[in-house]
């Protein structure tokens, strides 16, 4: 279908528009910075991460069913004024508990914010390319861990943790231009009834498809989170070198999310069998031997790229099962990745609390990846849907 801006106008916004939201993860790379300041220990500080992750699951449904009949383009600018608030609010926090506070309102934003975009996505490309439309909503995502994260980081050494979330505010604002000069002003991307979303949360699968999501990539997180510690205590390595761990942890993400985007459209299951059975080696290489900081590195980028293979498959199952509220289902993959991201750090300090030692987050990890593999292999090859349906979801 052809639109304003087209493909690759829309490829370009994507990249401000979903940057915001996902530089907001730079919390994780600070975390030893504000708990710092704050006189808190890190496993406290993980509080303001999963703060934020309980906001996307919270807001994610509740911010796109009362948005239902919205035009998507008024609901992306409405959504990038709510990140504005909650990320001043982050910057001028003085303690931890309005810092929580602000960061639940800021993941308030997330979910409905990527419901919207694979809506407009799924409008500016053709039928039947649902996975490479939901990787270029998640290409934002990629590059803003690659760049937008380690800055942040950095950002935060030099300047103090408080002016990152400067940094992502003026970001948003340049979010909020991308949207109103690219993402084409058409009653096509009006809302619809609210029945239709009400009626996707009955459906068993969709709940299936989301613990399987919130369980799989939860090692993500146990290892994004404690990339930090991962480099100064684990590696025993200078604190420049985190934001080059961000980084190669991002150019993973990237490569993933394009090879993921292929992979979703062509088979029903492949990118996230690969992605979560794959994932496990990685996490094994960190637990045995991350200690070197050349083993690290690799590693670091082998997460990322094996992680980030399955979400648009996720995706695609999600609309295959509820074909009817494609933006409900875009907010509730990103709830469900962002219940993943509370796991991943909460498993990841339970491992910290009982002292088994810093690189131990990745067998919280492991445990993790491999209960919603096995979740996925009990219940959703069983239950596919047909054909039509599946070629209904874009599934070729």
């Amino acid at each position: 279908m052809a639109t304003p801006g087209g493909e690759g106008g829309f490829t370009a916004a994507s990249l401000f528009f979903n940057s915001p939201c996902v530089a907001s993860f730079g919390s994780n790379g600070i975390i030893q910075l504000f708990a710092a300041d704050m006189g808190i220990t890190i496993p406290q500080a993980t509080y303001a991460v999963t703060a934020y992750a309980a906001g996307v699951m919270i807001g994610s449904p509740v911010i796109t069913i009362a948005g239902a009949r919205l035009n998507r383009r008024h609901l992306l600018l409405g959504l990038t004024m709510l990140f504005l608030l909650g990320n001043l609010m982050s910057a001028l926090s003085t303690n931890v508990g309005m810092l929580i506070a602000a960061r639940f309102i800021t993941g308030t934003v997330q979910g409905a914010y990527f419901g919207a975009g694979a809506v407009v996505a799924s409008y500016v490309y053709s039928p039947g390319k649902s996975g490479r439309a939901f990787a270029t909503v998640m290409a934002g995502l990629t590059v803003a861990t690659i760049f937008g994260s380690p800055l942040g980081t950095f950002v935060g050494q030099q300047a103090g943790w408080q002016a990152l979330y400067g940094v992502v505010t003026a970001i948003g604002l340049l979010a909020g231009l991308a949207i109103l000069v690219w993402v084409p002003a058409t009653s096509d991307l009006d809302g619809g009834p609210l029945s239709h979303e009400l009626g996707a949360l009955r459906r068993p699968m969709v709940w299936v498809i989301m613990a399987v999501a919130a369980l799989g990539i939860s090692s993500i997180f146990a290892v994004y989170t404690f990339i930090g510690p991962y480099v100064t205590d684990a590696a025993m390595t200078d604190d420049s070198l985190i934001s080059i761990g961000l980084a190669v942890f991002g150019l993973g993400m990237a490569a993933g999310n394009q090879l993921g985007g292929h992979l979703a459209g062509r088979y029903t299951y492949r990118g996230l069998v690969i992605g979560y059975s794959s994932v496990l080696a990685f996490l094994l290489v960190i637990v045995t031997a991350g200690e070197t900081v050349w083993v690290l590195m690799p590693a670091l980028f082998g997460v990322g790229a094996t992680m980030v293979l399955a979400i648009p498959t996720i995706q695609v199952l999600l609309t295959m099962y509820a074909p009817e509220a494609p933006t409900l289902m875009g907010a509730l993959n990103l709830a469900a990745l962002n219940l993943a991201n509370a796991l991943g750090a909460v498993g990841g300090s339970i491992t910290l609390a009982v002292g088994l030692g810093t690189l131990s987050t990745a067998w919280a990890g492991v445990a993790l990846t491999v209960t919603g593999l096995l979740v996925f292999v009990a219940t959703v090859p069983r239950l596919t849907p047909s054909r039509p349906v599946q070629r209904a979801a874009g599934i070729t």
